[in-house]
């Protein structure tokens, strides 16, 4: 086992997880038995990943900055950073939108499966539309306003507010860029040793993870909605699964085209942290595995990735992007809905716009699709539909979520000249 690869580590993780997962919903009280002694240790786990996540940000972020030692070099890669993941977030749009359209899956749904879905879920749809009401009634330059932190310990308190942690770490980091060398040397070497704790802390971390893996999937399995509904949404699943599988595409493209490095190349060099994000449906609690396999697996400068990588995990949001615009149109079309055009263009910037604001954890996306929804028309009672298979889906959208910034984060380091040849 130790000659293992930790993705082939993780891999039987996830297998053992499903099959005990399987066995143990066949059998009386094996559900309760996975929820009290199994599913603690996935907890557990994605725990461990969030702790690191803020103290992550913070070292890695104002290291590579100060790394820099000239603030013309931080504008150029981040004007190319954010140029990149835009571009990416509307091709993701659009391909959701070709595709749903196409494949017509709302058309599929019956009006007594979408009765008996609408009633099962309602209590989860008014939760999210309360979430979602709170952020229509901010004014439009709000999403601003909450990226400046009034007191960064609060915000470093709640991984939601990612974005104010990484304006503070950019403020911090162009001050010391800004000061003479011999004046922030201690503060340097201060961050630099923290951040080499921080890596050392992941590597720890990392030995629980097929354990951890194990024990969240074995608990997904027995807490999945019945088979019923997954069959009457089965054809709204295979469009988004298409639409993740292109965008995946997308990248080894233009990973080909940029950096002319192989797709097997990129694959095996992102799969550590393609398998832990199926696992934890969460970008911001990959973060740790994504940077150590760029870094380490695809030859990009840590002085990019450091900066690159945060920043994608919190606004790059492509796997969102796909479902938001599948998952609103499909919406449309079961509730016998003809999307104009207009209508459809509206989604594209909403979602590309909603999914910059998403957070980078299990299930934020559904909330932004709230909003979505009520830009373009569309019944929020619908979100309903597709909250049974919600789970799973959201696990394959991190995929994308994170391999999307591996292939940024190579772009913008070739080039700038900071990836191995």
């Amino acid at each position: 086992m130790k000659k293992l690869a930790l993705h082939w580590k993780i891999l039987i993780g996830m297998a053992l997880g499903v099959v005990v997962g399987i066995i143990l919903s066949l059998i009386e009280g094996g559900d309760t038995f996975i929820g009290n002694y199994i599913k603690p240790f996935g907890t557990i786990f994605i725990n461990l990943l969030k702790l690191i996540a803020v103290p992550l940000i913070l070292a890695s972020l104002i290291k590579g900055i100060s790394d820099l030692k000239d603030i013309s070099k931080l504008s150029q890669m981040g004007g190319r950073t954010i140029v990149t993941y835009l571009i990416t977030t509307l091709t993701a749009v659009t391909i959701g939108l070709i595709l749903v359209n196409v494949i017509q899956p709302g058309k599929s749904i019956s009006t007594d499966t979408r009765l008996e879905l609408v009633e099962a879920y309602s209590s989860d749809t008014k939760e999210k539309q309360v979430a979602a009401a709170k952020q229509q009634e901010s004014g439009p330059l709000q999403a601003l306003v909450d990226v400046v932190p009034s007191n960064i310990f609060l915000a470093a308190s709640n991984n939601r507010n990612m974005l104010q942690v990484i304006f503070f770490a950019l403020f911090f980091g162009i001050g010391m860029i800004l000061l003479p060398e011999k004046k922030v040397k201690p503060v340097k070497k201060f961050f630099d040793s923290f951040n080499d704790i921080i890596l050392k802390l992941i590597d720890l971390i990392m030995l629980a993870a097929p354990y951890g893996v194990f024990a969240l999937l074995a608990a997904l399995v027995v807490e999945a909605p019945s088979l019923e509904l997954f069959q009457a949404l089965a054809l709204y699943a295979i469009t988004l699964l298409l639409g993740l599988a292109l965008m995946i595409v997308v990248y080894i493209i233009i990973v080909r085209v940029f950096t002319n490095k192989k797709a097997s190349f990129f694959m095996k060099g992102i799969a550590p942290a393609q398998l832990l994000a199926f696992s934890t449906s969460s970008s911001a609690a990959t973060l740790p595995v994504t940077m150590e396999c760029v870094e380490e697996n695809l030859g990009v400068d840590k002085e990019v990735a450091s900066f690159v990588l945060p920043i994608g995990a919190t606004i790059n949001m492509d796997g969102t992007s796909v479902y938001q615009g599948v998952a609103a149109v499909f919406i449309a079309q079961a509730f016998g809905l003809d999307l104009s055009l207009s209508a459809q263009l509206g989604i594209v910037l909403t979602a590309t716009l909603a999914s910059i604001g998403t957070a980078a954890v299990p299930s934020a996306g559904i909330v932004m699709l709230v909003i979505v929804l009520a830009q373009a028309g569309i019944p929020e009672a619908g979100l309903a539909l597709i909250f049974a298979i919600d789970r799973p889906l959201d696990m394959c959208r991190t995929i994308v979520n994170v391999t999307g910034d591996a292939a940024v984060s190579m772009i913008v380091g070739k080039s700038i000249g900071k990836l191995k040849d």
